[in-house]
């Protein structure tokens, strides 16, 4: 007898086989007792009838409460009704552990509730589904850089200086020196970059915001490519393409996930490159037009993305914000100095920044006086300050966060359901 995943049961049609797993929901009708089985790989219904097992199995059956571990045996027979084209048509069943009061039952729950169950959430099929996609974007992720020629570079968590602001940093005591969970890996990436050329680092982040948005986690994961003489044309070029073929590897592979979430596939077959581009004055004004008092010279918020992204319904990249409220390594717009040449990518649907990036200040003088101009410790960056004074050339790269771009693709309101166990304010347990 074969032991097999539902996922591939197809192979077996007419086979004895063996599949082990959870009980995901029962029903009987007389003699026939109904039995979902999850094996994380899929739901397949198994078929007890009473004719055919024996008594002792058919009382075990019988028996059977949600989440129990079971083995069942059987053969596979076709079933048109069913979303998997199959059955199970049972002849043996054993119980490997009886869970007892299961506190998640298919009624409706709040919110509050299912994070404090969070373990146990994640057995849903809404949940498997957000999970499924995350690591199908995850897997496309490293499959287009790999393609592209991009070296992966792993960047350290633990670092002696701040990278985005030094008002979100999580501190820790390391040894006799002091040392923070780092924001971004975007510094060290710019040296792998002057090594490798074309570089991207992956890895969890930490920004210590006092932000219950349903955007913001505390702990998120980020993938940053680095490219040495990039502008930010083609910084921008970069970004559009990296979100098209995620897109297109999700709809490939995971479109039963998007169906069982009830994601408006549509909108994100739409999802074609050119992407519109804007200036950041531009943005302004048609936050004016709406009837936002936000001036030239203010930060783009949450609701201002939003106000933006509804005039388009593809990602929107907006470029060129003022110098002013960027970090000090962004490099300058040689045509006009109150600009920096960095990019955001809003998301459509109201899903926020999804991409924030920028040409790196390259000149080895202009960087020094701005990390000054910031009160930033010279002595941190002094390794960031060699890389513009040995073979420095122009370079410009990105953040994605992991978690928006699941929000946005799976068509979810709120971040706390994107990674397994997720990281907020209030949220430091399971």
């Amino acid at each position: 007898m074969a032991k097999v995943y539902i996922k591939d049961i197809g192979k077996y049609l007419g086979q004895d086989v063996s599949l082990s797993g959870w009980l995901y929901n029962k029903s009987s009708k007389g003699k026939l007792i109904f039995l979902q089985l999850r094996d994380g790989s899929g739901v397949i219904q198994c078929v007890v009838f009473k004719g055919d097992v024996s008594d002792e199995i058919f009382k075990l059956a019988d028996s059977l409460t949600q989440e129990s571990s079971i083995t069942v045996g059987g053969i596979v027979k076709e079933d048109k009704r069913s979303k998997l084209g199959y059955e199970i048509g049972v002849k043996n069943l054993s119980l490997i552990q009886l869970a007892k009061d299961y506190p998640i039952s298919p009624k409706e729950h709040g919110t509050a509730f299912l994070m404090e169950n969070r373990h146990l959430w994640l057995r849903s099929s809404r949940q498997a589904a957000i999970l499924k996609i995350r690591d199908e974007i995850i897997f496309a992720i490293r499959q287009y850089f790999r393609d592209n020629g991009f070296i992966l570079v792993d960047s350290p968590i633990l670092t002696p200086a701040a990278s985005e602001g030094t008002s979100t940093l999580f501190e820790t005591d390391y040894f006799d020196q002091r040392a923070y969970l780092s924001q971004s890996g975007q510094l060290y990436g710019e040296a792998a970059a002057m090594a490798l050329g074309k570089i991207y680092c992956f890895g969890p982040t930490f920004r210590a915001e006092k932000s219950k948005t349903r955007r913001h986690l505390t702990e998120f994961w980020m993938v940053e490519p680095e490219v040495a003489f990039n502008d930010i044309d083609d910084n921008m070029d970069l970004a559009e393409d990296f979100i098209c073929y995620i897109i297109e590897q999700v709809l490939k592979n995971r479109r039963a996930e998007l169906e069982v979430l009830e994601r408006d596939i549509s909108k994100l077959e739409n999802i074609k490159k050119p992407f519109p581009r804007i200036s950041y004055t531009q943005a302004i004004e048609i936050l004016n037009k709406k009837g936002n008092p936000t001036k030239w010279g203010g930060d783009i918020g949450g609701d201002e993305e939003t106000l933006i992204s509804e005039n388009f319904e593809r990602p929107v990249m907006i470029h060129r914000y003022p110098a002013a409220i960027k970090a000090f390594y962004m490099k300058r717009d040689p045509q006009d100095a109150k600009l920096a040449l960095a990019l955001d990518v809003i998301g459509p649907e109201g899903y926020g920044e999804i991409i924030g990036g920028s040409v790196r200040e390259e000149d080895y003088e202009t960087l020094l006086s701005r990390i000054k101009e910031s009160k930033l410790p010279i002595e941190a960056f002094d390794w960031y300050l060699d890389l513009r004074k040995y073979g420095t050339v122009p370079h410009a790269g990105f953040g994605m966060g992991i978690e928006r771009m699941v929000a946005w693709i799976c068509g979810l309101h709120h971040v706390r359901e994107t990674i397994a166990f997720p990281r907020m304010m209030d949220k430091i347990r399971p």
